[in-house]
């Protein structure tokens, strides 16, 4: 064997407790892994989706009930704990909106360079993080 070739990098498994706590994940990796899970969290308050849209839309008395649980809350869950539920919806949402926007916009234009895939994920993150904050204030009454 030639000694001036170059040596190929020798790659291992990561170790759980000593690798994986020291280990940066890449802002593409994060926004990914953020993908799912936001997908995951609409799935799981899709109950509470369908009940919030039921009692706005079917009279005014069960939209009175709608506002109600906003202000005052809805059996022993206070009206605090409901709106920061509502608001990692609207945070999952918009997540999941951008992120597949972004997905499918990678897949489309073939973009697929890492300072790109690490602008997108920039944006990506930073969009959802401060439409749910000028939403949040909507929602917690602060305009």
């Amino acid at each position: 064997m030639n000694e001036s070739a170059k040596k190929r990098p020798e790659f291992r498994n990561l170790n759980l407790f000593g690798d994986i706590p020291t280990y940066r994940l890449p802002l593409a990796a994060l926004v990914s892994i953020l993908h799912r899970v936001s997908g995951l969290l609409m799935l799981i308050l899709l109950p509470l989706i369908i009940w919030l849209f039921d009692k706005s839309l079917t009279s005014e008395i069960s939209f009175g009930t709608f506002r109600a649980a906003f202000e005052v809350g809805i059996g022993f869950v206070p009206a605090w704990l409901l709106k920061l539920v509502v608001l990692a919806l609207i945070w999952s949402y918009l997540h999941h909106l951008f992120a597949g926007v972004r997905h499918l916009w990678l897949d489309v234009t073939h973009k697929t360079t890492k300072d790109f895939g690490r602008q997108t994920a920039a944006a990506t993150l930073v969009a959802a993080v401060v439409l749910t904050l000028v939403l949040g204030a909507k929602l917690f009454g602060l305009y």
